[in-house]
């Protein structure tokens, strides 16, 4: 999230967090609020943490693929045009979606990503639960809005439509809000949506990764509608609130995993196959049918 814009954002995001805590507080069912202190303050601290640590990692990573591959470009599209930004919005939230979705299906990047999804909680703290200091994810994850870039759209353009929709992203994480109008839930990504890719239970787990636009889910089949209680956070819960360990939890078991391999198409395949994914498994002969 672009620094000056994520500084402003916070004021914007501690009325509506208190907002939301106001309106959980008039259940009855203290567990259906969803919020709980000490989530909400590791959250924060997280938060702040990502960005007091963002100028080390811009001294760490020097250079940005996006900005590469946009000065390599022959294309060059006017940023002054209005279509540019239009069209640039849904190009860039399908490179999001793709990113997303690698989030979730490689595991150098999940080591980063699952930081996210840790909390057992799902309130509007939750969205600014964020990984920091991950340098080598930060630039794989990068490389899906290289084709934007080669497209012709600015770096700049990128980086503030990127931002936008993160920013997009914080008001739907929450509860405290239902389905919308029909249009906008095929459409958009919403609460609803949101809320069950958040889900651990086996109905949710990798579905909707959109970002602004939902769409995307529905045209390469990771859409999935919420259609039974969910259950957040991890499959396998961290247990813990201390900010350092739930950044670095799933890092350091992928590395704890790299250094137990016994071949480097394991050590490979725990830090570029899916979460989950287990040497011994792979390892394991198919069982054959029994012959009749």
């Amino acid at each position: 999230m672009n620094a000056d814009l994520a500084l402003y954002a916070v004021p914007a995001f501690a009325v509506l967090m208190f907002v939301e805590w106001l309106d959980a507080r008039r259940d009855r069912d203290h567990a259906a609020t969803g919020i709980s202190r000490r989530d909400t303050a590791t959250n924060w601290i997280t938060y702040g943490l990502g960005q007091l640590s963002k100028p080390l990692l811009q001294y760490v990573l020097p250079f940005s693929t996006i900005v590469v591959a946009a000065s390599l470009t022959p294309l060059h599209l006017p940023a002054n045009q209005w279509w540019v930004w239009a069209i640039g919005l849904v190009v860039t939230d399908f490179c999001y979606y793709w990113a997303h979705r690698a989030d979730h299906r490689i595991r150098l990047l999940w080591t980063a990503h699952s930081v996210h999804h840790s909390s057992t909680y799902f309130n509007l703290s939750t969205a600014i639960r964020l990984p920091w200091l991950n340098p080598i994810a930060s630039i794989v994850r990068s490389l899906a809005w290289v084709p934007a870039a080669l497209l012709g759209f600015p770096a700049w353009v990128i980086f503030l439509l990127i931002t936008l929709g993160l920013l997009y992203q914080f008001p739907i994480h929450t509860q405290r809000v239902g389905t919308l109008w029909a249009p906008i839930e095929f459409l958009f990504n919403t609460p609803a949506h949101h809320r069950v890719h958040h889900g651990s239970n086996t109905p949710y787990i990798d579905r909707n990764y959109g970002g602004v636009f939902i769409i995307w889910d529905r045209m390469f089949g990771s859409f999935a509608a919420e259609s039974e209680p969910i259950r957040y956070a991890l499959t396998h819960n961290i247990g813990t609130e201390n900010p350092v360990k739930v950044n670095y939890h799933e890092f350091a078991a992928m590395i704890r995993d790299v250094r137990h391999a016994r071949s480097w198409k394991g050590r490979l395949g725990y830090v570029f196959g899916p979460p989950g994914w287990s040497e011994r498994a792979e390892a394991a002969p198919v069982p054959t049918p029994a012959a009749v």
